[in-house]
């Protein structure tokens, strides 16, 4: 499947897809949060078919549904187990964080956690993937971590912003 990717300046972003069954789907995100997603029949990509608009919370669960994390069919439980309780989460570096201006080295996330940090995303776009113990965390960055889900949650427990 070919997915193309494109920004749409005051909006958000939209992502095209031509599906195996030549249909065509595209999803744009708005920078509120709201998804809508649209399907084109194989004879017209250019009148949409179907149309539906989600908000944030229920474009997250239906991708969860989709994503087999509701329900996974019966040829797939073997790849399930191979991964078993490995989870990917997703952290914004809050103001007050204990890993805002720190590097991943300074944290020693894989020695403390045994979790990885698989990307840190800056709020301009910027992207960092796979990076090194000298990668810094700004604030208001995205960190993407992979690990046991008992491991990225201590991480995230351990890097939320001092409430107190």
């Amino acid at each position: 499947m070919d997915i193309r990717e494109s920004d749409l300046p005051g909006i958000g972003r939209k992502f095209q897809a031509d599906v195996r069954g030549g249909e065509r789907v595209v999803i744009v995100v708005h920078d509120d949060g709201r998804r809508e997603l649209f399907q084109f029949e194989e004879d017209n990509h250019d009148e949409c078919a179907a149309s539906v608009s989600l908000e944030d919370a229920e474009a997250r669960q239906l991708a969860g549904i989709l994503g087999g994390m509701a329900y996974t069919p019966k040829a797939l439980e073997s790849v399930e187990m191979a991964f078993d309780d490995l989870v990917i989460e997703w952290y914004k570096v809050e103001p007050g964080s204990e890993a805002e201006g720190k590097t991943i080295g300074d944290l020693a996330i894989r020695q403390n956690f045994g979790a990885t940090v698989v990307a840190i995303i800056e709020d301009e776009r910027a992207k960092s993937i796979s990076p090194g113990p000298e990668a810094s965390i700004n604030r208001g960055a995205t960190l993407v971590v992979a690990g046991e889900r008992h491991q990225v949650n201590k991480l995230r427990d351990a890097l939320a912003a001092d409430r107190g």
